[in-house]
């Protein structure tokens, strides 16, 4: 049902002035029947809507409970499971948990990025949020050395618990002041986030009050991008999470190599190469006995009636490339008409073809064999080839599609 009052809707951001609040008494302006639930704007709100580059916090409206909040012009619309009339008193809940991990990752963000510029003047041109997953993207290119720098640089500001401070501006005092990016679009008044001795800048995000509540900042990867460097990394929870897990990996990986945990690449490494060592060995040994086996199929091999030796390779269980190798080889047989039919899983594959000076149509061969096996493929006179699902008289199959093609 809607319900919606004839006034223009304006919710009060409590979340800009105090990012520490986890509940406030709200009234309802609107609810309107949404895809999930319903559409609910209040009169003010600690909820903050999804937007520059931070995620929406989650929380309840009198218990029922808030998955997203989006901003659209000067609404904050609340998706909520709960339906309430307008004019009624409700009380919002954040999640804080949440609310605390965005508020983690995004201040973090501010000084990782400022170290970046302050140490190798590079700009943040990019920065996204999403579930255990942040990262800012750098119009330079820098090295995961000079990245580790940054690092240190900002767990330094971040363990020096400096205050993080929130003013609002007009925007002709802004440019005075040394801001990391500036954006002369921006006018009015505008909201200038902080750091003591570090980062200022423009930014609509939620931060705590000091740098301590960070933790930890962590560079999880850095890479190309565009022009420049993407780089990956965690804050707080987040990050000590995320050590905690690759930690795990290293200590079983360790376990199953029979090694020390500091030893782990270097036993990878060697695993590699004797793996090297054996696929090399495994190649001549397929090749030995597809040369034998080519060697046997020509001896035996039936003529038809034009003339044409019939070279026909059936295996269970092959390796599609093994297949393609013996597939290749049989067709350099002058005079020949060949096929491979082999399973690889729960497929049956074949291949058809002929060799130089033959006279067939392996397009008519694999139309027949479609027929066959139920399956689908094409090609030309020359050569062709499809597959079909696996079934367990798919090699009756084969021998009746064989007798077809000496009878041709």
């Amino acid at each position: 049902m809607k319900m919606k009052k004839d006034v223009i809707a304006m919710t009060e951001k409590l979340f800009e002035r105090d990012s520490n609040l986890k509940t406030c008494e709200a009234t309802v302006l609107e609810c309107e029947q949404a895809p999930q639930g319903f559409a609910v704007v209040l009169d003010r709100t600690i909820l903050f809507p999804e937007g520059g580059g931070q995620l929406s916090d989650t929380g309840t409206i009198n218990g029922a409970a808030v998955r997203h909040v989006r901003e659209t012009k000067e609404k904050i619309i609340h998706e909520c499971a709960g339906e309430f009339p307008v004019g009624s008193k409700v009380t919002v809940q954040v999640n804080w948990q949440d609310r605390l991990d965005h508020m983690q990752q995004h201040c973090g963000e501010h000084i990782l990025s400022y170290a970046f510029f302050k140490l190798f003047g590079a700009n943040n041109v990019g920065f996204h949020m999403n579930e255990r997953f942040v990262t800012i993207d750098l119009d330079k290119e820098v090295t995961l050395g000079e990245a580790y720098q940054a690092e240190d640089f900002a767990n330094k500001q971040v363990w020096e618990n400096l205050p993080v401070t929130v003013s609002y501006l007009p925007h002709t005092e802004v440019e005075h002041l040394p801001m990391r990016k500036k954006n002369e679009k921006l006018t009015g008044i505008l909201r200038v986030v902080a750091v003591k001795d570090g980062d200022i800048c423009t930014c609509c995000g939620t931060h705590p009050t000091s740098t301590g509540v960070v933790g930890l900042i962590k560079v999880t990867r850095i890479e190309k991008h565009k022009t420049g460097t993407r780089v990956e990394f965690l804050c707080g929870r987040w990050a000590l999470e995320d050590a905690r897990k690759k930690m795990r990996y290293i200590q079983e990986a360790g376990n199953m190599l029979s090694t020390k945990e500091e030893r782990v690449c270097e036993s990878i490494e060697r695993l590699e190469g004797e793996i090297a060592e054996l696929k090399e060995k495994l190649r001549a040994a397929v090749a030995q006995l597809q040369e034998n086996e080519i060697q046997k199929l020509l001896q035996e091999a039936p003529v038809n009636s034009a003339g044409n030796k019939i070279l026909v390779s059936v295996k269970d269980s092959y390796e599609p490339k093994s297949a393609k190798t013996l597939f290749g080889k049989l067709s350099d047989v002058p005079n020949a008409v060949v096929a491979v039919i082999y399973r690889s899983g729960e497929r049956v594959n074949y291949m058809f073809g002929l060799g130089p000076g033959a006279a067939g149509d392996s397009k008519a061969i694999i139309a027949k064999a479609n027929e066959i096996f139920g399956g689908k493929g094409g090609g030309k006179k020359e050569s062709a080839q499809g597959g079909a699902p696996y079934a367990a008289d798919w090699k009756e199959k084969a021998e009746k599609l064989i007798a077809i093609m000496k009878n041709a």
